[in-house]
């Protein structure tokens, strides 16, 4: 094998050359929970473009109660039609329990509980569950790749919420 050649084995197995930006550290996964926060907070806001910052171009979701919706612009309409404008809107927050970073793919992975108050954040919770996130990093910058959200309880109006079929 060639001395070039090992050179750059060696350096691959260091994490000193990546391909696609791999995660390495603990800040990968800091830097996740603090982008859920800030969306959260955007959500409390009701800023649409904020919140959808957060999101890759090619997205996809599955709702709590089982509807799929794919890209950046369907996800961003739940936002701007149902959730936001409605006299009975529900807000939702996500509270991250677990994150993982990648040392190999700039990719992450996390893992929490959602709540769906009624008409504010200090609301009563009246969806709830739990979800997983797939997150990724493109030109440095961490975004949600992809969401999957369970409802497991609801209450008053979250309860005669319909479930996909």
């Amino acid at each position: 094998m060639s001395r070039s050649l090992l050179a750059i084995l060696f350096a691959l197995a260091s994490g000193v050359v990546s391909a696609g930006e791999p995660s390495t550290s603990a800040a990968d996964s800091a830097a996740i929970k603090q982008a859920r926060l800030k969306q959260n907070a955007a959500i409390v806001r009701h800023d649409v473009d904020e919140i959808a910052s957060y999101w890759s171009d090619d997205v996809t979701i599955c709702r709590g109660l089982g509807f799929q919706v794919a890209g950046k612009a369907g996800y961003r309409q739940l936002f701007e039609d149902d959730d936001l404008k409605a006299p009975d809107m529900i807000v939702y927050q996500r509270i991250p329990t677990s994150i993982e970073t990648s040392s190999s793919w700039p990719l992450g992975f996390e893992t929490g509980i959602w709540k769906g108050h009624l008409r504010s954040v200090h609301g009563p919770v009246v969806i709830q569950g739990r979800y997983s996130a797939q997150w990724v990093r493109r030109a440095g910058r961490w975004l949600i790749r992809s969401e999957v959200f369970v409802a497991l309880e609801g209450a008053g109006i979250g309860k005669q919420l319909k479930a996909a079929p």
